[in-house]
């Protein structure tokens, strides 16, 4: 199922994983996956790994999950290293496994590279190409709720995200962003500016709290105060922080939902058990 058309119709629920590096993290995997799908969600998606890596296990989990038959499932795919016929060829196979719906990004240069080394430097031409060569796929784009940490003003950043919208992205899924304010104000401006497909907003369960820490800054993203609260109170004692960020996490998907966008994603990073528990006590449940 092609998911713009999904979310025409409803707004979305839905998780991200990442491939495993090894055969037993994807059998770990696997299991992960039963969890997930006790809830229902729409879709899943599979990232690659840093810098394009992993693109083979990708592949692997991409058609595990078709197999299982038990949810739609949209794969990421990026700009490094790809020319356009390693993508013609990868893509083809991604059709033959029954995949058609694709998260096309520039993807985060790997250290020390100074552009994609492909055929397409940005996700704007990623994307035209993959409209014009593969229709079938229904193409999304990544958004910046708080600027792309490269764009050198949110004035630039919307002007580009207008470009894969004209480029042929069908809807976007936003990076992470734990201030909502943020986002309902990013929300108006790009609908002022004429982009008006929708948008799924990535959501990043608050466990640890260096993680948190480094995964905001390293992507540009603010920590707001309710969240650096949480820090600052309960930042040297582990487990006292996971039952905070929880609770924090579920009034963030609550505020999301309250705000009327498209669709929620869970950045789930495998952990099905903290996302279950995040989950059920939102009271999104279904089978478990």
């Amino acid at each position: 199922m092609r998911l713009a058309e999904l979310l025409k119709a409803k707004m979305s629920f839905s998780f991200e994983v990442f491939p495993p590096k090894t055969d037993a993290g994807v059998e770990t995997l696997r299991q992960a996956l039963k969890h997930y799908y006790a809830f229902k969600p729409d879709f899943i998606s599979c990232t690659y790994g840093a810098g394009g890596s992993n693109a083979g296990r990708n592949v692997e989990v991409c058609s595990i999950i078709k197999q299982d038959g038990m949810t739609e499932v949209m794969t990421h795919y990026t700009c490094i290293g790809h020319t356009k016929e390693t993508i013609a060829q990868e893509l083809r196979q991604y059709l033959s496994l029954g995949i058609e719906n694709i998260l096309a990004l520039r993807g985060d240069l790997p250290a020390g590279w100074d552009g994609t080394h492909g055929d397409f430097s940005n996700a704007d031409g990623l994307i035209r190409y993959i409209k014009a060569v593969f229709p079938q796929f229904c193409i999304a784009a990544a958004c910046y709720p708080e600027k792309h940490i490269l764009a050198p003003s949110f004035s630039a950043d919307i002007a580009h995200l207008r470009g894969k919208q004209e480029a042929g992205a069908e809807f976007l899924v936003s990076q992470l962003c734990h201030d909502v304010e943020a986002c309902k104000c990013f929300v108006y401006r790009i609908r002022e500016a004429g982009i008006t497909i929708p948008i799924v907003i990535g959501i990043m369960p608050v466990l640890d709290k260096d993680a948190i820490i480094r995964m905001t800054l390293s992507n540009g993203c603010s920590i707001p105060a309710d969240l650096a609260a949480i820090i600052g109170r309960y930042g040297d004692r582990p487990e006292e922080f996971k039952k905070a960020g929880i609770e924090y996490t579920i009034n963030q998907i609550y505020r999301y939902i309250e705000a009327g966008i498209g669709g929620v994603h869970i950045y789930t990073l495998n952990k099905w058990e903290d996302v279950e528990t995040i989950l059920v006590g939102s009271g999104i449940r279904k089978d478990i």
